[in-house]
């Protein structure tokens, strides 16, 4: 039995004929000879009628500070709406199918309302009616805890759901439809030579998903990454298109995959809406460890998350998402921390696998924000990445220019 995953999102079932569509690609799976096993995320986007955004709202608007748990009762409800809808439409096409929760489906959650982990898959009643002939279709982003509570695994958590259930019953693949073709160079509102990437490595992107790309959620990666089931992304629509393929063997269940070159840099991506946080000489003249390990003890018991760290002798830099800027502020003032901040920041990431070790990334990045007049506010980098603060009112054009300084449009040879 040749199982493979199919996780479908909102987007995908948010119209009759989308899930007719969707349908028939479910069918054309099982008469290939294939064992489909069906994962569906709620219907539609924010302010359609069974949205996951749609239902949070609902219940703050009742209450602003609601019940973690009856939150996940009702955010449950998105997929159950969803799947119940999409197996009556493959019954209706002649295919057998069956609706599961998240703890029919033996999903198994450490109880955490509203980010819940996987602990283990009971994989038992899947198994049963895949040896009937049955299709399950599971619910995304939900799984019940040890206590037999409903938890919800945070945004974009179908994608795990999808993963771990690929993991948990050995799938040949994983493949995860949504509205866009597949793994991008950059993101192709913004660059307009951007192109599709046959093949990537799980660490691409997995680092691609954490620098802003929105395609895959980082830990549906990580778990296939762990379970070395190759996982794909494509198109609802576009079924000509192959998509991108994520793996790290040159060869998948279904033949030979495209080699994965070893490329210097896969794409560029971005994130907005940052404020960069400075504490300068002024604050830092006596004391400066004891002053810094006071600021991030501050900031940590707040569950305040910061990113962009540099610690300097005379200056410690770091940057916050936008809506956590006035908390931090507050939070560095009640210990008479006075910091400079700089608004409206975007945070673009160079992404390659073949980085490591290789001269000259750093400087055709600075080249190319210099030919645009672009100034760099602070820079990183990882074994696979290299992170630059821009202004914001300059994030477009330092994508594009980055874009287009590594050869990856669809017209170059990179």
């Amino acid at each position: 039995m040749k199982i493979i995953i199919q996780k479908f999102g909102g987007t995908s079932l948010a119209t009759q004929e989308l899930r007719e569509k969707v349908a028939a690609i479910v069918k054309k799976s099982k008469e290939e000879g294939l064992a489909p096993v069906v994962v569906v995320s709620a219907i539609g986007r924010n302010e359609d009628p069974y949205a996951t955004d749609t239902l949070l709202n609902m219940i703050k608007k009742t209450n602003t500070n609601p019940s973690l748990r009856e939150t996940d009762m009702l955010l449950a409800c998105g997929e159950l709406i969803s799947g119940v809808l999409l197996v009556n439409q493959l019954l209706a096409m002649d295919v057998k199918a069956h609706y599961m929760s998240g703890q029919q489906a033996g999903i198994v959650t450490d109880g955490q309302y509203g980010a819940a982990h996987i602990l283990y898959v009971d994989v038992k009643n899947l198994i049963s009616l895949l040896e009937n002939n049955i299709t399950p279709v599971v619910a995304g982003f939900q799984g019940v805890s040890e206590n037999n509570e409903i938890t919800t695994l945070g945004r974009g958590g179908s994608d795990i759901t999808a993963s771990a259930l690929g993991a948990a019953l050995q799938a040949d693949i994983v493949d995860i439809f949504t509205d866009v073709e597949g793994v991008m160079t950059a993101d192709p509102r913004i660059v307009k030579n951007a192109r599709l990437l046959d093949a990537v490595t799980y660490n691409e992107i997995c680092q691609l998903a954490r620098e802003g790309a929105k395609v895959v959620h980082p830990r549906a990666i990580e778990i296939a990454m762990q379970g070395n089931i190759p996982l794909r992304v494509r198109s609802t629509t576009q079924l000509d298109s192959a998509g991108t393929l994520v793996t790290n063997s040159l060869r998948s269940a279904y033949g030979a995959a495209p080699m994965i070159r070893d490329r210097l840099i896969t794409g560029v991506t971005y994130a907005s809406h940052i404020v960069q946080v400075k504490i300068g000489n002024d604050t830092l003249e006596n004391e400066v460890a004891d002053i810094q390990l006071k600021v991030f003890q501050a900031l940590a018991k707040q569950d305040i998350s910061v990113d962009f760290i540099n610690v300097q002798p005379n200056m410690l830099v770091f940057t916050v998402p936008e809506d956590l800027a006035e908390v931090t502020v507050k939070i560095l003032n009640d210990i008479d921390i006075f910091p400079h901040l700089e608004f409206n920041c975007a945070k673009i990431a160079v992404v390659g696998a073949a980085m490591t070790g290789v001269p000259g990334i750093m400087a055709k990045i600075l080249e190319a924000l210099r030919d645009h007049n672009i100034p760099l506010l602070q820079s990183g980098d990882s074994y696979t990445n290299i992170w630059c603060l821009v202004a914001g009112k300059h994030m477009e054009e330092a994508l594009a220019a980055l874009h287009d300084k590594f050869a990856l449009g669809k017209n170059s040879d990179g």
